[in-house]
């Protein structure tokens, strides 16, 4: 059963079940699936506690004070507040809180017992065997945008028709390749990368080839997502001091000749881009490439379970590494949550190279000693960090701040919980003393101090 059929039949919106999902941080593996079949755990546990469900939906729609909702869940107003400044949510000048705040989320976040809840779906899913980790906001913010997709009844009711162009927009490393493939996987596309060849003109097997004629074919295919990496420097706007290549004029013009027959030929173009501040604003009109989907490098909790992800990923549990972390309760996330914490603004390929500088120090360090009991200390830790941050350039931070300025301008009340923190953790770079210098010719009197 899809997930828009039983929000329909229990009388309750889909959207106050995605947010019920986040307040109580439930597995997306455990609730549905990529194509939001519900998971029969969460079925009986949605028809089983029905009544809950219109509460808390009921709670989420209204405005309320952070005095209305201690009342509520018999909670302080002063921890209420707190719980609700760690979330970060837009507040209005009167001081009610928008209906995205659920006092029950709040609750939860203070204790409350929810175990009801919770003994419904079992163990959790190991991170090894998720689909992907955290970013429940990002998956269900672009699980609304392909709503058309997934429910034809949008075009049909509200003429909200299948979008044609989309652009993931993230600092470098961030997954922008992953996110188009988990769309396509979402809306059930063949995946195609659209190679850099494939842009100019070319010979396959002695014929003559070139872009469009590549894009005629893709839409004689049924279903297809095209994959279109450096978007940005492609579809850069045209100025007199911009130099822009005539392949790619030529990719630009192509492209919106076709894009207009996307939607009927049952294609979507998906752009992958550094930034969105360069782009042409004839690529990003209506109809065209008008959906901008941010990706952010992960928070501070996503980078301590990535981080565990890749240090676990196909060990056995007889192996010698998943012995030592086991022995250090590195095989739990509270142990890599200190060393995560130093991260900050790290990408998910920032996070790799540390997991793997760490995988050799460790066995470096058995192989000297021979000990399955060895310590994986700050030594160890610092190390590997020190390798990982040769990628913390300040051409990097750059495009960090960068991005945090598209996202503020084209998504901001979608991600204001991720802006702020990615906000205070680039600020924390920022904040350096600069070095005080004593005026005069201090180095010289030193000299003659020596002499």
């Amino acid at each position: 059963m899809k997930l828009i059929d039983l929000a329909k039949e229990l009388n309750v919106s889909a959207e106050a079940i995605k947010r019920f999902i986040q307040d109580f941080d439930l597995e997306l593996g455990v609730c549905i699936s990529t194509n939001f079949e519900v998971k029969k755990d969460f079925e009986k546990f949605a028809r089983e506690n029905l009544d809950f469900l219109k509460e808390y939906e009921k709670d989420l729609d209204e405005n309320k004070t952070s005095e209305q909702i201690a009342e509520t869940i018999n909670k302080s107003k002063q921890k209420v507040e707190q719980a609700i400044k760690e979330s970060n949510p837009n507040i209005f000048d009167n001081g009610f809180f928008k209906s995205s705040i659920s006092s029950y989320g709040i609750d939860n976040k203070l204790g409350g017992n929810y175990q009801f809840v919770y003994n419904y779906f079992g163990h959790k899913t190991s991170l090894e065997h998720r689909d992907f980790i955290g970013y429940r906001d990002l998956f269900f913010y672009i699980s609304s945008v392909l709503e058309p997709f997934l429910n034809p009844q949008q075009i049909k009711d509200w003429g909200i028709n299948k979008p044609a162009g989309m652009i993931l927009y993230g600092p470098p490393g961030s997954g922008k390749i992953f996110w188009a493939n988990k769309i396509a996987e979402i809306i059930n596309y063949q995946f195609k990368e659209v190679k850099k060849h494939y842009l100019g003109t070319s010979f396959v097997d002695g014929n003559k080839t070139n872009f469009n004629d590549f894009l005629l074919e893709m839409m004689k295919e049924d279903k297809v997502l095209l994959f279109l990496e450096d978007f940005d420097e492609i579809m850069m706007e045209r100025k007199a001091e911009t130099d822009i290549a005539s392949c790619n004029l030529e990719t630009q013009e192509i492209i919106l000749h076709h894009i207009g027959k996307f939607e009927k030929e049952d294609i979507l173009m998906v752009g992958s881009a550094n930034t969105v501040s360069e782009i042409d604003e004839e690529i990003l009109a209506p109809g065209r490439f008008d959906v901008m989907i941010p990706v952010f490098p992960p928070n501070a909790s996503e980078r301590s379970e990535i981080i565990l992800y890749a240090m676990t990923r196909g060990l056995e549990q007889d192996s010698l590494l998943y012995k030592i972390l086991k022995n250090n309760k590195a095989d739990k996330i509270p142990f890599w949550q200190d060393i995560s914490s130093k991260m900050k603004v790290f990408s998910n390929t920032m996070l790799i190279d540390f997991t793997q500088s760490l995988k050799k120090r460790i066995k470096n360090l058995y192989q000297r000693t021979r000990n399955e009991n060895l310590k994986i200390d700050e030594t160890l830790l610092n190390g590997a960090l020190r390798d990982a941050k040769g990628k913390l350039t300040e051409e990097y931070l750059e495009q960090i701040a960068r991005f945090l300025s598209d996202v503020i301008i084209n998504n901001s009340d979608d991600f204001q919980y991720r802006i702020q923190s990615l906000r205070v953790e680039l600020e924390s770079y920022r904040i350096v003393e600069e070095p005080r210098r004593e005026i005069g010719f201090q180095h010289n009197e030193d000299e003659k101090s020596k002499g």
